[in-house]
């Protein structure tokens, strides 16, 4: 029971720190504007431990990396945790299972990071229909300006309605179905 309670708790905790990590990597990646309250929540939320490692990983071609290598670590300390949580045998493993836990936290993070564009997708219909001139909707749309483009070349605006999103959450859910749990599988092999 109280095994449980710790595994929810870091799930939660460690999980919500993974995504603000991710939210702030890709709001870097996409020149997201700074002034809006939401950009400057994540980055204050995640400062702390950014700042510090941006000394020693720097950038690569404007990829922030010590984000990047942040949320893949946090992701890699949350996995742990919860198989050791749930008495893995780590004394008995060999390297390649060390190597199956580095893919398993690659896996999270391409996971959560889809779970966050389906979110933003939403998001974004959500806004506008509500609040089309809400001033989240710069952000929103600037993290979902890339994909909606894409499809939209492919699949253009059907009398004033973009169905793009729709498609792009298919995609997605697709993903996370098909490649992604067939990755997760292989690595949980590896253990």
């Amino acid at each position: 029971m109280l095994n449980q309670a710790l595994q929810f708790i870091l799930d939660t905790v460690v999980g919500l720190f993974v995504y603000a990590l991710l939210l702030r990597f890709f709001l870097q990646l996409l020149r997201a504007p700074y002034g809006n309250p939401v950009t400057q929540f994540i980055v204050a939320l995640t400062d702390f431990a950014v700042k510090p490692a941006r000394r020693v990983i720097p950038g690569l071609f404007g990829l922030d990396l010590a984000t990047l290598f942040l949320a893949w670590l946090s992701a890699l300390l949350l996995t742990l945790a919860l198989y050791w949580l749930r008495d893995f045998p780590f004394l008995l493993i060999d390297a390649s299972a060390y190597a199956g836990f580095a893919l398993l936290a690659v896996m999270l993070l391409v996971e959560k990071s889809l779970y966050l564009l389906i979110f933003v997708q939403l998001l974004l219909f959500v806004l506008s229909l509500l609040s089309p001139y809400s001033p989240y909707m710069t952000v929103v749309s600037s993290l979902s300006r890339p994909f909606t483009r894409l499809v939209q070349k492919f699949i253009p605006p059907i009398g004033n309605i973009d169905l793009s999103p729709m498609v792009i959450v298919l995609l997605c859910q697709l993903m996370l179905m098909l490649p992604v749990a067939w990755l997760e599988g292989l690595a949980k092999s590896l253990l």
